[in-house]
Parts: C-alpha cells; structure tokens; sequence
C-alpha cells in the first residue's frame, strides 16, 4: 500500500494492500478501498463507498455516499460521482455462472469534468466525454458526448453545457457562457467545440 503522508482515511474504512492514494485525499466513514485501486490526489470519498478492485480515480475527484466504483471502471480528473449513483461491469450478469475474469468486465471511461447526478445508473461498456453532465436518476445505456447534458431513462441528449456548469444555448451554432465566458461553436449534431483561448483573451 502506498498512502502519501497528506491522505486521510477515517478509522472505520478499511484500505487493502496494493492501493495507491495520493496527497490531500479524503477517505471518510465505512468506504473499502480494494487491492490494486489507484485514487489521486486531492479526491474526497464519501461515506459508504467501495472501489475496486484495480479501479482508477484521476486527481481532484468526488465520490459521494453510497457508491462503487468496480473493477474496469476509471474516473479522471475532476469527475463527480453523486449520492448513490450507479456503475456495472458485467453486461449479462448470471449468479450460476460467475463472470470472474477480467475479460468478462466490460470498462467504462468517465473522462475529464464530468458530473453524473444521484441515482444515475451507468450502464458498463460506455465512456461518458469531458465535462458532460448526466441528470439525477438517468439510465446510460450508450456512449455521452462531450459537454452534452443527458437525463431520462434512457438517457437522451437534452443539451449543452459549459466546462464550468452552466446550460448553453447553442441551437444557432454557437454559443458563449454567460457566467464564465468561454466560447463554443457547434461541429455537427454530437460534437461541441470550446475555444478556450477567445475566453483566455477577453
């Protein structure tokens, strides 16, 4: 086990070996941090979560009460996990016929900024794009594009949203953050591009 000094994990939790946490990183009440799990720096880890076997969490990452993270699942940097949401890792799961390899677990990619709301359930096999935003109690049943704001079950691409949050208007092509000013402009139905640099220079 690997723990950088500036880590904290209550008394309750349990840490197996073989798990690498880093600097400032907050594990508190009843969570299980299972072998070979990597957590990055600066993650806050909320009551009653497991994670692992083998999972990956990026820097800066939130994880609130009452979710696992399995094994195939991997969060980079900066992602949101809300209360109780949901990841699988076995497509047709059977309890007479054990899925035991990793060849079975199906990985699911949450990539950078992403935020899935409370009660979501991620279906596995999918990658959820940077910075999108999956609504409270949404089913994802297939890949989210980046910046796309989905909710329903199935989830349904219901919009745009910016890095830092807020909804965008972009039903003209383009769009501009009213409350942190970067500029977007839209490149076909499923693909939102942000020009980080016009915001950089306003």
């Amino acid at each position: 086990m690997s723990m950088h000094l500036d880590c904290f994990v209550h008394e309750s939790s349990y840490v197996d070996d073989g798990v690498e946490i880093g600097a400032g990183t907050r594990i508190w009440h009843f969570c299980h941090i299972l072998s070979g799990s990597r957590l990055g720096q600066d993650c806050r880890i909320g009551q009653n979560v497991v994670i692992g076997p083998r999972a990956q969490i990026g820097n800066n990452v939130k994880i609130q009460n009452n979710v696992s993270v399995y094994e195939g699942v991997t969060l980079e940097d900066d992602v949101f996990c809300g209360p109780s949401m949901v990841f699988t890792n076995v497509h047709t799961p059977r309890s007479a016929f054990p899925r035991n390899t990793a060849d079975d677990f199906l990985p699911t990619l949450v990539q950078r900024g992403a935020s899935i709301g409370a009660n979501a359930t991620v279906v596995c096999g999918v990658t959820i794009g940077r910075h999108a935003l999956i609504g409270a109690g949404a089913v994802v049943t297939k890949d989210v594009p980046p910046h796309a704001v989905v909710y329903g079950n199935p989830a349904r691409h219901k919009g745009w949203v910016c890095q830092c949050g807020a909804i965008l208007d972009a039903q003209a092509g383009a769009a501009c953050c009213s409350e942190c000013g970067r500029h977007y402009t839209l490149e076909g139905p499923q693909r939102l591009i942000c020009h980080e640099n016009e915001k950089r220079a306003a």
